[in-house]
């Protein structure tokens, strides 16, 4: 059975995402499990995502889950405004909610990152170096 949608197409949140996400060369859409994810030989980013905790599921509807920049991932996991998601926590994946306070600067760096840790290093020389590097 597949997984019922779970956002909505006209979500303002989720076309910022996907404008950042498909700037990213060959970047492509699809929807797994329920929810938009981005990716070019793998997933880089997701929109949405959930946690368990006590046995029951929080949604993070208006989220993104990346990967992060092995470099920068245990000052992220320190900082409190992110969440390790359900399922794809334990292969190293985190989850920041996105509201009207979010730096868009920053998720765009977040998803710089993933997209430098999941594809192709071809993919990768076309975004040149880091920024600031």
């Amino acid at each position: 059975m597949p997984h019922p949608q779970m956002f909505e197409d006209d979500d303002p949140v989720l076309a910022r995402v996907r404008a950042v996400a498909m700037g990213f060369p060959e970047a492509s859409e699809r929807i797994s499990h329920g929810r938009p994810n981005f990716y070019t030989t793998k997933t880089f980013c997701y929109y949405g995502g959930s946690v368990r905790e006590d046995g029951e599921w929080i949604p993070h509807d208006q989220a993104i889950m990346v990967r992060p920049d092995p470099d920068d991932e245990p000052a992220l996991r320190a900082d409190p405004r992110f969440w390790v998601p359900a399922y794809l926590g334990p292969s190293g994946w985190l989850g920041l909610d996105i509201d009207d306070d979010t730096d868009w600067d920053e998720i765009r760096e977040l998803m710089d990152a993933s997209y430098r840790v999941t594809a192709p290093a071809r993919l990768v020389r076309q975004l040149g170096p880091l920024p600031g590097a």
